[in-house]
Formats: C-alpha cells, structure tokens, sequence
C-alpha cells in the first residue's frame, strides 16, 4: 500500500492531505523522510508530525497500524 493511501487510512481524512504533509517532509518512515509512492511493510515506523501532535505508528500486515505513541506538541510546526 502506497505511504500517502496509508496515511489516509490511519491519520488525515483525505489524500491531499496527506500528501501535503509528505511534500513538507512532515512524515518520515524508519526515520527518514518518504515519499508518497513508498510501499508501506510489515514493521515500518512512521512519525507524523502534525500541526499540535505527533503520531507514531507502526505497520501490522497489509495496511493495518498500531499506535505506538501520540503526544501534543506546545509549539506548531
């Protein structure tokens, strides 16, 4: 599954969205910055980096996640 098709699953409501965080390079997977075209696997970290939280996930299967860790952050992006 395609990194920008996951984030819409597990974080933002829409593909553009998600998109947009990954052109800011507000997404990174394994703790690098990834493009919308990268194959999600079993296993990857992916930190997202939203305006007031940051998301930690990990991949479970095919397109499933597990929260690892969400925290508000005091200062905006």
């Amino acid at each position: 599954m395609r990194l920008d098709l996951f984030l819409k699953i597990s974080v933002v409501k829409r593909r553009t969205i998600a998109q947009k965080l990954l052109k800011g390079q507000r997404v990174l997977v394994n703790g690098r910055p990834a493009k919308a075209s990268y194959e999600v696997k079993d296993g990857d970290i992916v930190e997202v980096f939203l305006p007031t939280k940051k998301i930690i996930l990990r991949v479970v299967g095919n397109g499933g996640y597990e929260i690892l860790s969400e925290e508000r952050v005091s200062k905006p992006f």
